[in-house]
């Protein structure tokens, strides 16, 4: 096999140009051990016109996979693309039944067992490309779909996603379908959860840690979800569209390798923000900050997406500015600005005085 290939923003362009993908059934199956969990999905798409074309997935063992009702050969997978040639105008269904492997660094189907009580958790982080080590797509910001997912875990687990879970019993999960969004922002958890859960204006939302962190947590729970309910209102006085999603969760997941990701639904934060000792105010602020930042994306990156990667510095600084701006007018943390100019603006300096400054776009 040779080295998985990365996208470029030219072969992005020609593939929107050709694809209008409409819906991922995504199946996952959870008990299948310690290394590997299987993953079946099926994509429904159109094509414009008659073209080739590829997918991306990244299988520990791609078992079988259909196009239109036939047969294609696992073998032509080439690093992470599988080819789809002879593609002609009009709608198609692929099908791909996988192996994945969970991953211990972050990407992907991340798995981690608590050294404490000896629970499992699973979370994904599929941020910029990871969604491939989870299920096949056309990995792309702007080729959007609906994602429908079901989900097979152990008994005592509850799964979460990016829209209401439902339990169907014997260890199956359904999530509510998504709007449209990007392949990078689908989101799973499944574990053993602490979870508190509440209703804000119709919708329901809740919290959850690792069950160890559980007292952590419900001493902090009030703070939290103070804060999530003020930016929430308040982002509602600034937008004119609605939050564009059925709940809002924010899970406190452990080795997170980032600080939080904004999946629309289910946002998922490293979990030393459930402090285990006393804090100053300080930190307390940079994680109502956070919370803020990432409520915002749920406009500005979840509802409306960026086109290609050469837009993320303006993704991220609106939501950085607006976290600020919405934490200082809606909560208690009236000196955010301060924080800015103490924390974040040296960072615009020091990167401006560097040989390797340039324009951001």
């Amino acid at each position: 096999m040779s080295p998985m290939s990365v996208l470029t923003r030219d072969e992005a362009q020609t593939r929107a140009k050709l694809l209008d993908v409409h819906h991922y059934g995504i199946e996952l199956d959870l008990t299948r051990g310690d290394e590997t969990f299987d993953s079946r999905t099926v994509i429904r798409f159109t094509a414009r016109a008659d073209a080739d074309t590829f997918v991306e997935l990244k299988p520990a063992e791609l078992r079988s996979v259909t196009l239109d009702g036939q047969p294609l050969d696992p073998e032509t997978l080439d690093g992470n693309r599988l080819p789809l040639e002879g593609l002609t105008a009009g709608e198609h269904e692929l099908r791909l039944d996988t192996v994945m492997h969970y991953s211990r660094t972050g990407e992907g189907m991340h798995r981690f067992t608590d050294p404490t009580d000896g629970e499992t958790y699973l979370y994904t982080q599929l941020f910029m490309e990871d969604v491939q080590r989870v299920f096949a797509a056309f990995d792309q910001p702007d080729l959007k779909a609906v994602f429908d997912l079901t989900v097979t875990a152990p008994d005592t687990w509850t799964v979460l996603s990016n829209g209401i879970t439902e339990h169907l019993g014997e260890g199956r999960w359904k999530a509510a379908p998504t709007p449209l969004i990007s392949t990078y922002l689908v989101a799973v958890a499944a574990g053993p959860w602490h979870s508190v859960r509440t209703e804000h204006r119709g919708l329901p939302f809740g919290i959850h840690c690792r069950r160890s962190l559980a007292p952590y947590l419900d001493t902090d729970a009030d703070e939290i979800l103070d804060v999530t309910r003020a930016c929430f209102d308040r982002y509602h006085e600034k937008f004119d569209e609605p939050y564009p999603f059925d709940s809002y969760d924010q899970a406190f997941v452990p080795e997170f390798n980032a600080g939080a990701m904004e999946n629309p639904g289910l946002v998922t934060f490293r979990d030393e923000f459930v402090y285990r000792s006393a804090v100053t105010d300080t930190e307390r602020q940079t994680r109502a900050m956070v919370i803020a930042h990432e409520m915002a994306h749920m406009w500005f990156g979840d509802l409306v997406t960026l086109r290609w990667w050469d837009d993320i510095w303006l993704n991220e600084s609106f939501a950085e500015y607006m976290g600020y701006q919405t934490l200082t007018e809606a909560t208690r943390f009236t000196d955010t600005w301060t924080d800015f100019g103490v924390t974040r603006k040296p960072w615009g300096y020091d990167a401006d005085q560097r040989p390797s400054t340039h324009p951001v776009a």
